[in-house]
């Protein structure tokens, strides 16, 4: 059983987040806290899984509470939650030590998916976050040049970069086809493209390369 607590400033949302996490087996919410302040003193006095928590709110805010509710539970894992995905930058959220990062708008499903991984140890980001993280990396438009050797996933033309990123990221090919909105067979084409300009064999294989080149991060 994976215990949760939740950290928003708005009812409206806490109750439908609740009503979401109540419909997964395996989750309990513990409590709840409608600021950083009251998160941490809750913290402070229990254990638990993971910290749904959201990143505005009024007082500390959610990175400032991040990192007092971490010093007090180490083992405990944040999983923020924005409207926003660019404020506050994503690399900032991670920095405070959060485990993973998720905008308000996900899917149920993927929600489930993020809190599991955290849970697991192990970080996560809605696939355009990373995308854009990894893009942010790079000087100019964004890419690297063709033969650029610091990064081979320069070579990748913007959709197959795209699905490198999100295979990276664990998900399934059903699942970046629904996301893309396209079939799972072209997702299955860029793939086969991708690991042929990578040269690569397999879904392991891009995963370490793109681990090794902070395409997702670690």
């Amino acid at each position: 059983m994976i215990s949760l607590y939740l950290v928003d400033d708005h009812d409206l949302v806490r109750a439908g987040i609740r009503k979401i996490l109540e419909d997964f087996r395996g989750l309990k919410v513990l409590g709840e806290a409608t600021t950083g302040e009251e998160a941490v003193a809750w913290c402070r006095e229990h254990q638990v899984d993971v910290v749904l928590m959201d990143v505005s709110m009024p007082g500390i805010g959610g990175l400032e509470a991040t990192k007092r509710i971490l010093r007090y539970n180490p083992d405990s894992r944040v999983l923020m939650l924005t409207v926003h995905t660019d404020d506050p930058i994503p690399a900032q959220v991670l920095k405070a030590g959060a485990a993973g990062y998720l905008t308000k708008g996900a899917a149920p499903e993927e929600m489930l998916k993020a809190i599991q991984e955290v849970y697991a140890g192990r970080r996560y980001l809605e696939p355009d976050i990373a995308q854009r993280m990894a893009l942010e990396r790079f000087p100019g438009n964004g890419r690297h040049e063709v033969g650029d050797d610091c990064n081979p996933f320069g070579i990748l033309a913007e959709r197959e970069y795209q699905i490198s990123v999100m295979i990276a990221q664990g998900h399934k090919v059903s699942e970046i086809a629904d996301k893309l909105a396209i079939s799972p067979k072209t997702v299955n084409s860029y793939r086969y493209r991708v690991f042929k300009k990578l040269g690569i064999s397999g879904d392991v294989e891009l995963t370490r390369l793109a681990l090794r080149h902070s395409i997702v991060p670690r």
